[in-house]
């Protein structure tokens, strides 16, 4: 079966003002790297715009029509030091939501073998109420929502390899039984959690801090210890990836040392562990990543195995 890869022209209206790394650029990166002929046999599907009951799975209405109103009719709005929005950001929000839920679907329903979403706005950081981290909605926790609520499924893993914890899905999925998080990061980094003594409501949730200038020998090692033997203790029956790229050795905005190889291997793994568990059910989405060739090269090489894992 192919490889899905979901997006929408959206990406490049959500616009952050001059210097800012969560730029319209990356998706122009990423578009060019995936269109080399290599990947030519993708399935392209276009990212749908999700509805207002989507969100709702992980978030309050009041967080939907705070976003909503915060859209400034033209130039840009802070709503944090990090975080902006420009005219169209909700749009391209809501089909950054609603490309990860078509994912779903195509994977669960035997369409493709694998997916990955190449949307932004990111998602991983956005917390129930609160948008933070370049984030407006939490789009992987979202979708592992919408597996167990529309799908069925009881036990959906999320894997978070972005350098940044991601405290938006870890906060939104906390008090899940059906889902297990998982997610290694830099600490210290931004946003300061990510805590190995953090562990969810139902022993649902392992983070492992990596230190700074640390390479891919030591994610290699901490996830065969830890993360592989939970993966399986779980048997997922759906597996989804927050794929940042920011753990790249040139990323500007953290100090872990891994290259496009350390990311092919982690892919492989994972994909290999849901070939057991789930039959490859592979749901991949874009968080992080700065810099704009590293990221092109690093999407270029997580794509590939998503690809040789599903045909």
């Amino acid at each position: 079966m192919p490889t899905a890869l979901f997006s929408h022209e959206s990406s490049l209206t959500h616009v952050t003002p001059p210097g800012h790394p969560e730029q319209v650029a990356r998706i122009a990166h990423i578009q060019e790297a995936l269109s080399q002929p290599d990947f030519q046999i993708l399935e392209r599907r276009s990212a749908p715009e999700c509805s207002d009951a989507d969100i709702l799975l992980c978030h309050p209405q009041s967080h939907l029509e705070a976003i909503t109103r915060a859209e400034p009719t033209s130039g840009s709005v802070a709503l944090d030091a990090d975080t902006h929005m420009s005219p169209g950001s909700v749009k391209a929000a809501r089909h950054a939501v609603g490309g990860c839920l078509a994912a779903v679907d195509a994977v669960m329903a035997g369409e493709v073998g694998n997916a990955f979403v190449a949307c932004r706005p990111p998602g991983h950081h956005a917390e129930q109420s609160t948008p933070m981290g370049f984030c407006l909605f939490g789009t992987a926790a979202i979708a592992a929502r919408h597996a167990m609520e529309r799908h069925g499924l009881s036990r959906v893993a999320v894997v978070d390899f972005d350098v940044h914890h991601g405290n938006g899905t870890q906060a939104l999925l906390w008090d899940e039984p059906r889902s297990l998080f998982i997610g290694s990061h830099q600490n210290p980094l931004w946003p300061g959690t990510g805590l190995a003594e953090e562990t969810g409501g139902h022993n649902n949730v392992m983070n492992l801090p990596l230190p700074p200038h640390s390479d891919g020998r030591l994610m290699r090692a901490t996830y065969e210890a830890e993360v592989f033997p939970a993966l399986k203790r779980f048997a997922p029956e759906l597996v989804i990836l927050s794929a940042g790229f920011d753990a790249h050795r040139d990323d500007p905005l953290a100090q872990l040392e891994w290259t496009e190889a350390d990311f092919v291997w982690l892919t492989e793994q994972l994909c290999d562990l849901a070939a057991t568990y789930c039959g490859g059910r592979v749901v991949s989405t874009l968080e992080g990543g700065y810099d704009l060739n590293a990221l092109a090269a690093s999407v270029a090489a997580h794509v590939r195995v998503l690809m040789e894992r599903a045909g």
